[in-house]
């Protein structure tokens, strides 16, 4: 049976001041959801938040898989109880190798009971893995004893991101803007190695994004617009279109009251407030 995501009432606040105000959404395995929304609109403030990120404070509702509420466990908890965040700007660790950090993880998620000192996972097994996942996605097996993201491209970045959730195999994946910084091939590369593993495996995927490019690559079934602070719309992927064709002005007019939310927002950024 499929697990399902479900986002509710969800607040969310950064340093006293509340960004996300009332999110409601909800993915099954499976399912493909685009969030869309102007810059600030706080669609990586959302993703940060579901993945445990401690400058995130959720003041009010529940983020739940399989009617299990994760907020109050930790972030290594969520990704064990199948959440996958792909960063937009994934952080460098110098000295630590891809195939090293990987090794750890997957062992971590798929033995969430292990102790600290107990095996990985046999190291044999664990190459074979990591080389036909490696192969999948055109990465030279050199790229595994690299640092992890020191000196990457934007495109290796991206790479070695849908890597650890080809070996990972999250419930759900949140990809927080995966176009970001990338060409428009590297974006094609991208977007074929995330719909091969969410096809395979049955991943719930939320896709981030300003713009439709990598949404010609990952269709979405669902569009949602997150504007002054919560999703105000949600439909199919004419929405995409439709934002494409107009900006977000129609949807200013459709929701005056958002709109001022979102100016307020637009004004504490600009004064430096978040």
């Amino acid at each position: 049976m499929s697990k399902v995501l479900e986002i509710k009432n969800l607040h969310v606040s950064i340093a006293d001041k509340e960004v996300l105000r009332g999110v409601n959404l909800t993915i099954r395995q499976g399912e493909v959801h685009a969030l869309m929304g102007p810059n600030g609109s706080g669609k990586s403030t959302l993703s940060y938040a579901l993945a445990g990120h401690p400058n995130y404070e959720v003041t009010e509702g529940e983020v739940t898989i399989d009617g299990v509420n994760i907020l109050g466990m930790e972030p290594d908890e969520r990704a064990k109880a199948g959440l996958f965040l792909a960063f937009q700007y994934p952080t460098a660790i110098p000295g630590v190798t891809v195939a090293n950090f990987l090794r750890h993880a997957v062992t971590n998620v798929r033995m969430p009971d292990r102790k600290e000192g107990e095996d990985l996972v046999p190291m044999r097994e664990f190459r074979k893995e990591l080389k036909g996942a490696m192969d999948e996605l055109g990465m030279d097996p050199e790229f595994a004893r690299r640092y992890l993201n020191d000196g990457f491209s934007g495109g290796e970045k991206k790479r070695a991101e849908v890597l650890q959730m080809t070996l990972l195999k999250p419930a759900f994946a949140v990809l927080d803007e995966t176009d970001s910084g990338l060409d428009i091939d590297a974006v094609r590369v991208v977007s074929e190695g995330v719909n091969r593993v969410a096809e395979r495996q049955g991943t719930g995927l939320l896709v981030i994004t300003h713009y439709q490019r990598i949404l010609n690559y990952i269709k979405p079934q669902f569009v949602h617009i997150l504007f002054g602070r919560r999703i105000v719309e949600s439909g199919g992927p004419e929405l995409v279109d439709q934002l494409e064709a107009e900006g977000y002005d129609w949807v200013r007019a459709k929701y005056p009251e958002a709109a001022i939310e979102e100016d307020e927002v637009e004004r504490k950024e600009t004064a430096g407030a978040f």
